[in-house]
């Protein structure tokens, strides 16, 4: 017994480290989007056979590191390193600007730990305590997640259009499992990592039309000035890059943000930040803490919205379990989690809280022995070697050739075909504000459609 939970813990290791070095890698790289990069991996880690233990760690840890790298290109190229960065640009050019962008680094990557060691017991606290409701929850599961979309939807950029989207992408997503079942071929995965990387179809398709190709077209080469320090000696010591007034914001944003999981965690990002922005009035005081805090949100909403559907009910309720943490409910024969049925057969059954509340810290740890001391010494070199020697086009080729591979393991060219096709509407439906988390929720409500027509009397 003795020696299984060692093993347990020590292969939770080797794919945490795996995971954080992965994906420190991934968020050096400027405009790498989360449910591209780390759905597939993710998703590849669990087909591969990995103890549960091992996948929580790994997906975790590769969260946290990755929102701890992005700080450096958005602070050092003053370019957002992901979709989650987008929000601190402004405040990261801002004291670039003012000649500090390595404090600005350092009180990210040091807000970002901060808060992770916070919110994973906060996330496992609040699953445990609507644990308790989930037999409640899954009653009303069908309707629930016709809500949640349209809630979802509607604190979507696209607002009204998004939730009378969502009829079209309904209707097309079973469409496609009508075709499908037709040549009995049960597709789950396809679904998913067609709506993740649907902008990335989307614009590779605009590159091979004449109509759109010259929209695409640089009239001059893009330039980034590369601050070449990060200071003098520092502590690596993260509690010691913040002040008291930075910590004092840190941990109710973190406790707030975590209750309101079901919201896209970009606007939520954006809300805290702003909200604290406006109520400081010292320049200096006013950017650090408003960074600090929309970091600080960032990893908090990233491990509530994984770890509180995950222990309560087993099924994906936040834009964050839709997107990229959808591997850890769903993923082909081994993960299962049907809003229509009430089957439910991922970590939620596998793992117990304290488990989830262990292997969560635990990935903080990682992330802050590897990540973290990589952003605060190495930031420069690390820019530097990323803007010169790693085009995009390197990164879009793997990931592609990572999802032809995947969709061609679960279902063949039907599978392709199906990957393209929800990448290309998905694609298109997102410049309209329409994105990826309000997909997802599209997708599961459509599973839904037979019991709530079933609820409703018309089946």
């Amino acid at each position: 017994m003795e020696y299984s939970i060692i093993s347990e813990i020590l292969i939770a290791i080797a794919f945490g480290i795996g995971g954080a070095v992965i994906f420190s890698a991934i968020g050096l790289i400027s405009g790498t989007d989360e449910t591209a990069t780390m759905l597939p991996l993710t998703l590849l880690v669990v087909i591969l056979g990995a103890p549960p233990a091992a996948i929580l760690t790994f997906f975790l840890s590769g969260a946290i590191s990755k929102h701890i790298t992005h700080s450096v290109p958005t602070t050092m190229l003053g370019i957002p390193g992901d979709t989650m960065a987008i929000p601190m640009i402004e405040d990261a050019n801002k004291l670039r600007k003012l000649g500090i962008p390595h404090v600005a680094l350092q009180k990210m990557a040091a807000s970002a730990i901060f808060s992770a060691f916070i919110a994973i017991p906060v996330a496992v606290l609040i699953g445990s305590f609507l644990a308790g409701y989930a037999e409640s929850i899954k009653g009303i599961a069908p309707v629930l997640f016709a809500v949640v979309a349209i809630v979802i939807a509607y604190f979507s950029s696209g607002k009204f259009a998004s939730i009378f989207l969502l009829i079209p992408f309904i209707v097309i997503i079973l469409g496609l499992k009508h075709v499908t079942s037709y040549y009995n071929e049960n597709l789950i995965v396809c679904y998913f990592l067609g709506i993740a990387v649907g902008p990335l179809i989307f614009e590779l398709m605009k590159t091979l039309s004449p109509v759109t190709r010259n929209s695409l077209r640089l009239e001059h080469e893009n330039h980034v000035t590369l601050v070449t320090s990060v200071g003098t000696k520092t502590s690596l010591n993260p509690l010691k890059k913040l002040d008291k007034t930075q910590k004092k914001w840190i941990i109710p944003s973190v406790i707030f943000s975590s209750m309101t999981f079901v919201f896209s965690p970009v606007a939520l990002t954006v809300i805290f930040g702003e909200f604290v922005h406006a109520k400081i009035k010292n320049t200096y005081h006013k950017l650090t803490t408003s960074l600090c805090v929309k970091e600080a949100v960032t990893e908090a909403t990233y491990i509530a919205e994984t770890l509180i559907p995950l222990i309560a009910i087993g099924l994906p309720l936040s834009p964050v379990s839709l997107g990229p943490a959808s591997p850890l409910f769903v993923a082909g024969d081994r993960f299962v989690a049907n809003p229509s049925t009430g089957e439910i057969n991922n970590l939620h059954n596998l793992l117990s809280q304290w488990e989830f509340l262990g292997f969560g810290l635990l990935s903080v740890v990682i992330a802050a022995c590897i990540a973290y001391p990589f952003v605060v010494k190495c930031a420069p070199a690390a820019a530097r070697f990323v803007s010169e020697k790693i085009g995009h086009e390197v990164i879009i080729s793997a990931f592609i050739g990572l999802i032809c591979l995947i969709g061609l393991w679960e279902g063949g060219l039907i599978g392709i075909f199906v990957i393209l096709t929800l990448g290309v509407v998905g694609g298109a439906l997102g410049k309209l504000g329409f994105n990826s988390g309000v997909q997802f929720m599209g997708y599961y409500t459509a599973l839904s459609i037979p019991a709530i027509l079933t609820m409703l009397g018309l089946a």
